[in-house]
């Protein structure tokens, strides 16, 4: 197989673990069971909803929150700090840079890495930041709207 091929081949399925809306900057991120992702609009409910560009959506693998945790010698993190959107497991996101993927009934396409920021020093304690990098989940935008839930599959969209 060649490269080309195996890119376009993720076999994996992964799932939603947790759903987070930040409604304005600053405040605290509102724990949901389901959003509506809207095509050119985002996340119904976030601050970044309406603002038609590459990060629409934040995703972070649940994997990431115990690798971060771990280097800073304690439990997994908790998702509402690292102000996310969406936590999944079980696939590779950075698996999906130039791909389209479904996620419940919406499609979105990965925009681009989400790398860690000052908050998460704030929010983390010292070496939060650090302890992110490399661990920052992604940025995306909708391309086809619908309701993504907990528990959702998150695979390659098969367009």
């Amino acid at each position: 197989m060649i490269i080309k091929e195996l890119i376009h081949s993720l076999p994996q399925i992964g799932k939603v673990e947790w759903i987070g809306l930040r409604p304005a900057s600053r405040t605290s991120l509102l724990e949901v069971e389901a959003v509506e992702a809207q095509t050119d609009n985002g996340l119904t409910g976030d601050r970044y909803a309406g603002q038609n560009g590459k990060r629409q959506v934040t995703l972070i693998q649940a994997e990431h929150l115990v690798a971060a945790g771990s280097i800073l010698q304690r439990e997994p993190i908790n998702p509402q700090l690292t102000r996310r959107n969406i936590v999944v497991s079980g696939i590779n996101l950075l698996a999906l840079k130039d791909q389209q993927f479904r996620i419940g009934e919406a499609i979105l396409e990965m925009t681009g890495k989400c790398f860690p920021c000052q908050r998460m020093e704030e929010n983390l304690g010292p070496g939060g930041y650090n302890a992110m990098r490399g661990h920052g989940g992604i940025t995306a935008r909708v391309i086809k709207g619908g309701i993504i839930r907990l528990n959702d599959e998150v695979a390659l969209a098969l367009i």
